[in-house]
């Protein structure tokens, strides 16, 4: 409403010289749903509450430490003994996220869906009903990628309905995050019969909502668990741990076994766990043998926690245009199963299109991400990760900013507003390296308008169209260089 002009005097008036402005929403966050030890922040319990943190010492203080995973530990005349795990014991949540960080991970939510006490469940990590796991980021805009490692610790069928659910709620409920997945049985090399695990991981995702999407493969051996949070305490079995140390005990020592069979004794009894550890270590190589089998067990991992961290990274050090591929991984000593150039190739290209992103060890590189695409692997508009990220980003950035005029007139005078607003914004990113183009002009156009893009029935209908059209920068992912001899000149 105009000021009235009644008193006699001097009045001032204030008007704004720049346009409104759109800020980039952030990229770099990934969601992280899983089992935590505990979920609480101001005697506030914390689950199914995304909960955004910063640093692992965060992580500690809301959700507490790693679960105490057991093993089952049998005599083996081959190799001496064999260890498998307790499955109502085994998490992957604290170690991903461990491995998130040391890849350059930064900023996270956590999703806790209950504590170590019971092993993990479909419905934890989805029910919408219940309002447990994946549908609880439905009011959280922030996220951009979605994270589940436990996911591959479910039977089958489960798994790659929560799979197949992260991709649903990525491309089907926001349209403003990616789903990063792991093969499940991603530690096995390929078989290429029925029991692959390639083909079974292709076949249960389905085809909905591909593009919203990335697969990596194998698993990795990580050094995230150290070798002093492992002891005897991680056998469920002891007695059996024993029986295989007294052997050795009379092996090595012969006569004077005793003295450390009364120590092996302890391992069932009352004793000082530090000073009976270090002591079995000591005297008794096998025992330091199991320890180092259950360390190397521990630290295998699916790769989407580390790939969370890449992506961070990456979006941090360059931008959300440049891909998450050709960087090595930290906290990473060896793929599980170390691929060539020949197995990379049906993985890459399938006939299906859904492409599975290698994970690979070259000789004085060490290991590195080997592949940038979405499963969307056929389609031209969203065959790689970045460009199916950039243009998220876009799109969420021009639409947070758009909001600011809901309501206002639709006419000539919002439409260059919006329109001024949207081109500063793509021209920033032009000038990043997120479109490609001599020149603005040829990276991107802004449409808006009657005639152009609305109809005067959609005025009436307080319809305002506008059209926007990218020039995403793409990924160089095969070079070819071409040699050829010529006559000689000089």
């Amino acid at each position: 409403m105009a000021q009235v002009l009644a008193t006699p005097g001097v009045y001032i008036e204030e008007k704004s010289a720049f346009p409104s402005s759109a800020v980039q929403v952030a990229t770099a966050v990934p969601a992280f749903i899983g089992y935590t030890e505990k979920a609480i922040r101001a005697n506030k319990s914390l689950i199914n509450v995304p909960t955004r943190i910063t640093s692992l010492s965060e992580f500690h203080q809301f959700f507490g430490a790693s679960p105490k995973t057991t093993y089952t530990i049998s005599e083996d005349d081959a190799t001496g003994f064999s260890i498998a795990v307790d499955a109502a014991t085994n998490f992957n949540l604290y170690k991903s996220i461990r491995l998130f960080f040391s890849n350059g991970g930064s900023t996270c939510y956590i999703v806790s869906v209950g504590n170590y006490s019971k092993p993990v469940s479909f419905k934890d990590l989805n029910d919408e009903g219940a309002g447990s796991g994946i549908p609880t980021l439905l009011k959280y805009p922030e996220p951009t990628m979605i994270v589940i490692p436990d996911a591959v610790l479910l039977e089958d069928n489960d798994c790659y309905e929560v799979q197949k659910a992260m991709l649903a709620h990525c491309g089907r409920d926001t349209n403003s995050r990616i789903a990063i997945l792991d093969v499940l049985n991603g530690d096995k090399a390929r078989t290429y019969d029925d029991t692959d695990v390639i083909t079974a991981s292709r076949e249960g995702l389905g085809n909905n909502f591909l593009q919203w999407g990335a697969s990596y493969y194998p698993y990795l051996n990580t050094t995230i668990v150290q070798g002093d949070e492992v002891d005897f305490s991680n056998i469920s079995n002891i007695d059996v741990l024993e029986t295989i140390l007294n052997n050795e005990a009379d092996a090595l020592y012969g006569d004077n076994a005793q003295v450390i069979k009364d120590e092996i004794a302890k391992l069932s009894g009352e004793n000082d766990a530090v000073s009976l550890h270090q002591t079995l270590l000591a005297k008794l190589p096998a025992y330091k043998a199991v320890l180092a089998e259950l360390r190397n067990d521990l630290n295998i991992l699916p790769p989407s926690g580390g790939m969370a961290g890449v992506i961070s990274m990456i979006d941090g050090q360059v931008g959300v245009f440049q891909s998450p591929a050709n960087v090595s991984m930290g906290s990473v000593v060896s793929p599980c199963v170390n691929l060539t150039s020949k197995d990379q190739e049906d993985l890459n290209l399938p006939l299906s299109g859904k492409a599975i992103n290698a994970i690979r060890s070259f000789p004085g590189k060490g290991v590195l991400v080997w592949g940038a695409r979405t499963l969307d692997g056929n389609s031209q508009d969203w065959r790689y990760i970045s460009v199916r990220r950039t243009v998220i980003m876009i799109e969420q950035s021009l639409k947070t900013a758009s909001e600011a005029y809901v309501f206002q007139p639709n006419v000539v005078n919002t439409w260059v507003a919006i329109k001024g607003m949207m081109t500063n914004f793509l021209k920033d990113q032009w000038k990043k390296g997120a479109l490609a183009g001599a020149v603005p002009e040829d990276a991107f156009t802004v449409d808006i308008g009657l005639g152009s893009t609305m109809t005067a029935t959609d005025i009436l209908d307080g319809i305002m169209r506008i059209t926007v059209k990218l020039a995403v920068t793409r990924p160089a992912e095969f070079i070819v260089i071409t040699f050829q001899q010529q006559m000689q000149k000089s």
